[in-house]
């Protein structure tokens, strides 16, 4: 069983080469970061059987979407989740109808509902900005620079339905440097290193 716990943790340590071809994934999630996250999992041998992203803005599809998309993998782009604290029953379906056995949120700034969060055979795992339990929630890391931190980091930790507080998968930090901004942090580390992280390269 590859849910949470420490059987789950040292059956993710194994490395890329368990989950090649291996499982079904769906990818939640936006952005450049996510868009890299997708591609590198596809060169890597891994199943991605959807990607649920944002409605296009001004026209223009999101990164994630466009790269997905030229693959022929099935985009599903979503304004919301639910309305009124409830999924929206078209989206659960079309959730469903890819058959995903892990979820993986590489960055998404919308609320997926637990249902969903749950619903895979292996659960979900997300990618965070910090060093949890340290900065929770947004901002994370404006708030590693405004809090004076000696190390600025990222977690990968299985999703549940606190804020950022799930089981910790993996963890891996840098030194702030003196003339560190959010920018600098983000392309020296976080951004290349998360990349590798969330391709179970544990």
């Amino acid at each position: 069983m590859l849910r949470r716990g420490s059987q789950a943790l040292r059956r993710f340590s194994t490395g890329r080469v368990y989950f090649k071809n291996q499982l079904k994934l769906a990818l939640i999630g936006q952005s450049l970061f996510g868009q890299e996250v997708y591609s590198h999992l596809c060169k890597e041998g891994h199943r991605v059987v959807g990607v649920f992203t944002v409605p296009d803005k001004d026209g223009k599809a999101d990164p994630l979407a466009m790269a997905a998309e030229k693959d022929g993998t099935p985009v599903f782009k979503f304004p919301r989740w639910r309305v009124k604290g409830k999924t929206i029953k078209e989206v659960a379906e079309a959730y469903r109808s890819v058959g995903a056995e892990l979820n993986v949120l590489p960055f998404c700034t919308q609320f997926i509902p637990m249902d969903v969060i749950d619903s895979p055979k292996h659960g979900s795992i997300i990618y965070h900005p910090s060093i949890l339990p340290r900065h929770r929630g947004a901002s994370a890391i404006n708030w590693t620079l405004i809090m004076g931190d000696k190390k600025a980091g990222f977690s990968v930790f299985w999703a549940d339905d606190g804020l950022d507080t799930g089981p910790i998968l993996l963890q891996r930090s840098c030194d702030v440097e003196p003339n560190d901004t959010v920018d600098a942090i983000y392309n020296r580390f976080l951004f290349p290193e998360g990349i590798k992280a969330m391709l179970f390269n544990s």
